[in-house]
């Protein structure tokens, strides 16, 4: 048995780009960034940034263009694969591919920037202008609008039977 996965949380460093295959399949690539700090050989500390390129696919696709832009703070999971290719100077270069098969957008759509919001807003249910702590979307999964019952929401003390 083997297995491939990986689990990624970093910043977009582009608009997401949304395509469609010639079999009306959506799709969207960006890429992200993860950044950590370590000691170098002199002691100092250092940054190491590691690139991946990331394709969501279906409906995952549609929402990941729709909510995310550079800078945005996202979760990502999925199978990774190294592609290589020659670049312009004919050097052998190596990068990153990731074909996510789950995503979560991290922080507030209106302020990439600002730290995550208490509450959890489920995608069907969200505006464009609401803030948002985290937006599941795990592949062929529907997340129904929560219900409330009024009769809970209102209970006076004096309506307590003891």
């Amino acid at each position: 048995m083997s297995f491939n996965k990986i689990t990624i949380v970093g910043y977009l460093g582009r608009d997401p780009e949304l395509k469609t295959t010639p079999q009306g399949t959506a799709l969207c690539k960006f890429s992200v960034a993860t950044t950590e700090r370590k000691k170098g050989a002199t002691g100092e500390q250092e940054e190491l940034t590691t690139w991946f390129r990331v394709t969501v696919w279906g409906r995952q696709a549609e929402l990941a263009n729709e909510y995310l832009s550079k800078g945005r703070q996202v979760y990502v999971e999925g199978r990774l694969r190294v592609e290589e290719y020659t670049d312009r100077e004919g050097n052998t270069r190596s990068s990153l591919e990731v074909n996510a098969t789950d995503l979560q957008f991290l922080g507030q759509r209106n302020d990439n920037n600002a730290p995550a919001a208490a509450a959890s807003v489920p995608y069907s249910t969200a505006t464009k202008k609401e803030p948002v702590a985290v937006m599941s979307l795990k592949a062929k999964t529907k997340v129904a609008p929560r219900k409330t019952n009024p009769a809970l929401v209102s209970i006076e003390e004096d309506d307590v039977p003891f």
